[in-house]
């Protein structure tokens, strides 16, 4: 059972900011008030469907002892008493500490991995899956950086995306996803193994992260792109290099201003991941067993062209519908990694 008092402790948080907005809280705390108010306000509905659940269930149990309501009160009983253990679950997954950066927006990357030619064709197809994604779930999704091979795959790609839960929903994608098909380069229709690598990386604010003018190397340079293609003719490239770490951002937009902009906030969002990759290890040894343990090496999913079929390894999920799939049709998948990661943090907390 989920412990009352902390249910009721919640419900006077959110009524003690109902109250504050009411009034009118200062300009600098509505933001975050706000924030706070929305995150509570779904769990705070939750809260008050189980407690009338649970009165009706007393009340349904006093009845029993009226002899003109005991037929009606065992009529509801039954109804009552399993549809409250899944208030209770539901509740307890509301409860779960919550990821503080799952509202963020998020850099995705994409990069080729073994397979050549193949493999920078594959990068290219992920990036068009995830487009789509975005595209069905109304998301902002603008290119930073795009360097295109000359079969028109992808050597490299950095994408920002921006709605509403991206980073919730997107951060399982993090790591190593393998496809299976006969490559349009290959004569023989033999079928080969190839891999790309995608990073999820939520997007820091410059108060997560501050970064000294002493600590990057800023350089420009002229833009390339693949057979002479987009070729800016001036020095608008920009490439940041974080000196303590080695990280190196690019951004090839048509405005210089624009591209140092873009640039610090990539090398910021890496800087934020890897202090959250830190303090993540620090709580817990066990991570990398995780469903979204972001592990940039780790094989996450095997894509097979020829069975038309997807599976996911971390929780030996397989759908055949591999077409719909690479259309941006991700739902499904993101929803049953959301919900394994919820049970074995559920798991974690009850044992």
């Amino acid at each position: 059972m989920v412990p009352l008092d902390t249910l009721a402790q919640i419900t006077q948080r959110f009524e003690f900011l109902e109250a504050k907005l009411n009034q009118g809280a200062a300009p600098n705390e509505i933001a975050t008030l706000s924030r706070e108010y929305s995150d509570l306000k779904p769990v705070v509905d939750q809260i008050a469907a189980y407690r009338q659940a649970l009165d009706d269930l007393t009340e349904a149990e006093l009845m029993l002892a009226d002899p003109d309501m005991k037929a009606l009160a065992e009529e509801e009983m039954p109804q009552l008493k399993a549809r409250i253990p899944e208030m209770e679950k539901a509740l307890r997954i509301a409860l779960l500490p919550k990821d503080a950066a799952d509202a963020r927006p998020a850099i995705l990357e994409i990069r080729p991995g073994t397979g050549g030619d193949e493999a920078a064709l594959f990068a290219g197809d992920l990036l068009n899956m995830y487009r789509r994604y975005a595209e069905r779930m109304g998301w902002r999704f603008d290119i930073l950086e795009l360097q295109e091979s000359d079969l028109g795959g992808i050597k490299e790609v950095t994408a920002h995306v921006q709605g509403e839960g991206v980073f919730a929903r997107l951060k399982y994608e993090s790591g190593v996803h393998r496809v299976q098909r006969v490559p349009e380069t290959e004569a023989q229709g033999r079928v080969h193994t190839s891999a790309a690598t995608v990073a999820v990386l939520p997007e820091a604010e410059e108060v997560d992260i501050d970064i000294p003018a002493s600590d990057i190397r800023i350089d420009t340079m002229r833009a390339s792109g693949a057979g002479g293609q987009h070729v800016n003719t001036t020095d608008s490239a920009v490439r940041i290099t974080h000196l303590p770490t080695g990280i190196i951002v690019t951004s090839a937009q048509k405005s210089q201003h624009q591209n140092r902009a873009m640039a610090m906030q990539v090398l910021r969002a890496r800087l934020f991941e890897l202090e959250r990759e830190r303090i993540d290890n620090e709580r817990a040894a066990n991570r990398k067993s995780q469903v979204g343990s972001g592990d940039r090496s780790e094989r996450i999913r095997t894509y097979n062209f020829p069975q038309g079929r997807m599976t996911d390894h971390r929780i030996n999920l397989t759908l055949y519908a591999l077409g719909q799939i690479m259309q941006g049709d991700l739902g499904d998948i993101i929803d049953a990694l959301t919900a394994h990661d919820q049970a074995a943090k559920l798991a974690e907390m009850e044992g």
